[in-house]
């Protein structure tokens, strides 16, 4: 599915209840990888303000709810720029202008 942003999307799983906005605490599963498959973040039960996270994943998150899961295809613009996004000992862990692949369980809403 592509949303007006030109970010595409797949849900694949709608989950129930309540939707996250930008003020939800937010309890996830997700994997981050660049289009070439090369996972560069993952966590389980990572808690996030979803307000504070990149604009795709504001975007993306409210089209499901509590339970569900979904795939994210985001843009630069809507995830890191045109800048190296860079570890804390300096290397590039996204290269500016990467399209961002996610997949994400919200597991629970706060």
């Amino acid at each position: 599915n592509r949303h007006s942003s030109n970010m595409y999307y797949i849900v694949l799983s709608e989950g129930s209840g309540v939707r996250p906005d930008v003020c939800s605490r937010i309890l996830i599963n997700y994997t981050g990888r660049l289009t070439s498959g090369q996972v560069f973040d993952q966590s389980n039960n990572a808690v996030f303000e979803l307000g504070a996270l990149i604009q795709g994943w504001k975007i993306g998150l409210p089209l499901i709810a509590k339970g569900g899961s979904i795939r994210l295809f985001i843009p630069p613009s809507l995830g890191y720029g045109n800048a190296d996004f860079k570890d804390a000992n300096g290397n590039v862990v996204i290269p500016g202008n990467s399209v961002l692949v996610f997949d994400i369980s919200l597991l629970d809403i706060r």
